[in-house]
């Protein structure tokens, strides 16, 4: 639109009759004047919107197609930012971005199971706030976000649970704070969108795993220092439990379609993804290995959203996919309902990308910490999603 006004500051510099343009020419003013007047003012109107129209058709035909929901260019192809590793004696930041949290046994627990790590815990000032089903205003929760990125004492940020509400700090968020002071930040379910969002906007590698007052068991603090502690580039490969069993049945995966690919690592909650689209907080999918994950919801629902992240153009951009686990979205007890399966082989196995299910990371017990935005190898077969360099700096 500056085209359009620098055309019409021309054409008021070039006419004497320009104050006519401006303003609203009545028929009372046409009387008052010459037919010469009228005719020299009726021309500069007719060259005006002629400039006018031809400015705007061609600022608009050189913006993104209406039908696109991404920005354009470098604002979503950013070069990846890895945070520094944790290590024994760091100091951890404990914030909660989204809902509200109702049991403070459940910030003691986190406490002190950081403590038995050798780590140090250190709270945003409004984790115990309340506004409604959110944990305070959005202006404090990002004010606490914001803090835990500039503090030079905080070496990474753990968001204490999900809900819902992370989503609206992000116009609230400094980017360029955050960009200049990397750290991880660890988190799933409602935390995706913070997950992403960073990712977007400044390339930090963030994490996908254990909310703090999800269950400290072996398997969860296992992965979490392998990947952010002892920076591995781990492989992600379900455990084959099989005990007193003749073939396992826990944390089984199943090949969707077969073959490998390489790409960058996105994705986390799929309710929350569909929610950013069209928005500048969501990654470049191009080439991308997109991992996803939901609760609560029936198959019609996860359809919908498969559907919308279609016809947005995101699962066409992909090279590879991998589903999680969808705790409790059975098909209930409607008449004719499809499955989660059903639903997958209708929008995943006609991309021709390889692709598989089952993979441990959710709203489950135990899973993987995954690391968003990172170069990873999939192998649908195997079920494994094999990290190619390290995750931290």
């Amino acid at each position: 639109m500056s085209r359009v006004l620098s055309l019409l500051g021309a054409l008021r510099k070039r006419s004497p009759h320009t104050r006519l343009i401006d303003t609203r020419c009545t028929s009372d003013t046409y009387t008052r004047l010459s037919d010469q007047e009228v005719g020299v003012i009726m021309a500069n109107r007719r060259e005006w919107i002629a400039a006018a129209t031809a400015a705007t058709f061609g600022a608009l035909l050189a913006q993104p197609s209406f039908g696109s929901p991404w920005p354009a260019g470098a604002e979503r192809r950013r070069r990846s930012v890895k945070p520094p590793r944790i290590q024994v004696g760091d100091t951890i930041g404990l914030m909660i971005p989204a809902s509200a949290n109702w049991n403070p046994v459940d910030v003691d627990v986190l406490l002190e199971s950081l403590a038995a790590l050798g780590l140090k815990g250190k709270l945003g000032k409004h984790v115990f706030d309340r506004y409604g089903y959110l944990a305070g205003r959005d202006e404090d929760r990002a004010a606490d976000l914001n803090a835990m990125f500039r503090d030079p004492q905080v070496k990474a940020i753990h968001c204490i649970r999900g809900g819902w509400g992370s989503a609206r700090l992000l116009p609230l968020l400094d980017f360029d704070a955050i960009g200049k002071n990397p750290k991880a930040l660890i988190g799933y379910s409602d935390i995706t969108a913070l997950l992403l969002a960073l990712h977007a906007k400044t390339g930090l590698v963030t994490f996908h795993g254990p909310n703090g007052a999800s269950e400290w068991n072996k398997t969860n603090v296992e992965w979490l220092q392998r990947v952010l502690w002892q920076g591995e580039a781990a492989t992600f490969e379900n455990p084959r439990e099989v005990g007193d069993l003749l073939a396992p049945v826990k944390d089984r995966t199943r090949t969707l379609r077969a073959g490998v690919a390489r790409g960058r690592l996105l994705g986390g909650n799929l309710t929350v993804l569909t929610a950013l689209l069209g928005s500048s907080y969501v990654p470049d999918f191009t080439g991308a290995i997109l991992f996803l994950e939901d609760i609560d919801e029936a198959p019609y629902r996860i359809d919908r959203m498969l559907v919308q992240l279609k016809l947005a153009g995101v699962l066409d951009q992909l090279a590879g996919f991998v589903w999680g686990n969808c705790t409790d979205c059975g098909p209930g007890e409607g008449y004719g309902s499809l499955t989660i399966p059903d639903v997958l082989r209708d929008h995943i196995e006609p991309l021709g990308i390889p692709a598989y299910s089952g993979a441990m990371f959710g709203h489950i017990t135990r899973q993987f910490t995954l690391p968003v935005g990172v170069e990873v190898e999939l192998d649908a077969v195997r079920g494994t999603i094999t990290m190619l360099e390290s995750a931290v700096a």
